[in-house]
Parts: structure tokens; C-alpha cells; sequence
């Protein structure tokens, strides 16, 4: 049986596929195949539409703080079905929907995809991780090479403009203090949070 949804804190995380264009030096799938005592999280297949739908279904949204697109592979991969299901939700419910995301997808889709995002969705977190193209490369490990990072910084500049809440983030046990402050810099430059995060692992 595929786990598709998960619960951490006061929100509920939709696992919706396990692929991923990066393979991050820090990733947690590398250690375990779940988080927070979920069920595993790897998928024999991706769900379909109707499957996430019926799966949010069955719980009660008004328990909840947030829904949040985030599992074990990166949800815009899934960019038409994660906006379908958006909708869905937000038919439903005004429960606030979060989007996880290492910001790549303008290079998976080939095309501005930050607009789509519009009145479906309430919070991008996008994961920074590193303040330079070449740092970038080697923590993340994306297979679009060394113009990942600029084409991360600049889907994250792009959703301000449809997003209410950007946010970027860092891990604290991968970055220096001085990185730290770089990153600040550069979310201050973008007009979007920073936020540091403890390491899941």
C-alpha cells in the first residue's frame, strides 16, 4: 500500500512521487526510507489525481494546520497533478497549502512555471542550501549542471510575484556561520524569508 499522505507536527504531507532531478549530499532518503514514523515512503507507483484526492479525502483538513506537497522526491516533478490537487484541496478547504521544493522547476518543465502557482498555492519553501553556483553543484548534485543554482534563485524571484509567502532554506549542520550570513543577504536581495532549518536525518 502506498503512503501518500504523512503526518509531521500540525500538517499534512502529501508524498506524491519519489523523483528528483538532484541528489543532494545531505538528502534523507539516503538514511532511512521514512520520517517521523511514518510508513515508508517509497512508491511502487506515482498516484494518480483521484488516488491523492481520495487519500486527503479520508482525512479531516480541519485538524490540520497546513497541507504540504513534500515526500520522498521533488512534487513539482509532478507540477500538473500537485496544481490539480491544489485546487481540490482549496474547493474543500481554506486550510493554508505548502509547497516543498529545490526550485528547479523552470529546467524540469522548460518554462516559467511560477505563475501557475496563483491562487493555488500559499507558501513556497525552496531549499538554498549553498550561496554560489559552484557550492551549489557539489552539495545538490542537480543533472542540470552548474546553471541550476541562478535558475533556482530566479523561480524563487518569480514566485514572489504569485506566492504570498517565499521562503528559502538552509540546513544548519551543512552551512558556516558566514554562509549563513550570505544566504540572508541573498533572500534580502530576493524580498523573500530565510529560514534555517535543523537537519532530518
Amino acid at each position: 500500500m502506498e503512503t501518500i499522505t504523512y503526518e509531521v507536527k500540525n500538517g499534512l504531507y502529501l508524498n506524491i512521487t519519489n523523483r528528483c532531478p538532484c541528489s543532494c549530499t545531505f538528502c534523507i532518503r539516503n538514511n532511512d526510507d521514512h520520517v517521523y514514523g511514518s510508513e515508508p515512503l517509497w512508491l511502487d507507483h506515482e498516484p494518480s489525481v483521484s488516488e491523492i484526492c481520495d487519500a486527503i479525502d479520508q482525512k479531516d483538513l480541519a485538524s490540520y494546520e497546513e497541507v504540504v506537497f513534500c515526500g520522498y522526491g521533488e512534487p513539482t516533478e509532478r507540477l500538473d497533478a500537485l496544481l490539480e490537487v491544489a485546487a481540490y484541496i482549496k474547493k474543500k478547504s481554506p486550510i493554508r497549502i505548502r509547497v516543498n521544493t529545490n526550485g528547479l522547476s523552470d529546467l524540469i518543465h522548460g518554462e516559467k512555471t511560477a505563475p501557475k502557482l496563483k491562487g493555488l498555492i500559499d507558501v513556497v519553501s525552496i531549499s538554498l542550501n549553498a550561496t554560489n553556483p559552484e557550492d551549489y553543484l557539489k552539495m545538490v548534485r542537480p543533472k542540470f549542471g552548474i546553471g541550476s543554482f541562478d535558475a533556482m534563485l530566479s523561480f524563487a524571484k518569480d514566485c514572489t510575484a504569485y506566492v504570498p509567502d517565499v521562503v528559502m532554506t538552509i540546513v544548519d549542520t551543512v552551512t558556516t556561520k558566514e554562509e549563513q550570513e550570505k544566504s540572508l543577504q541573498i533572500c534580502n536581495d530576493l524580498s523573500v524569508r530565510l529560514r534555517i532549518r535543523e537537519y532530518e536525518g
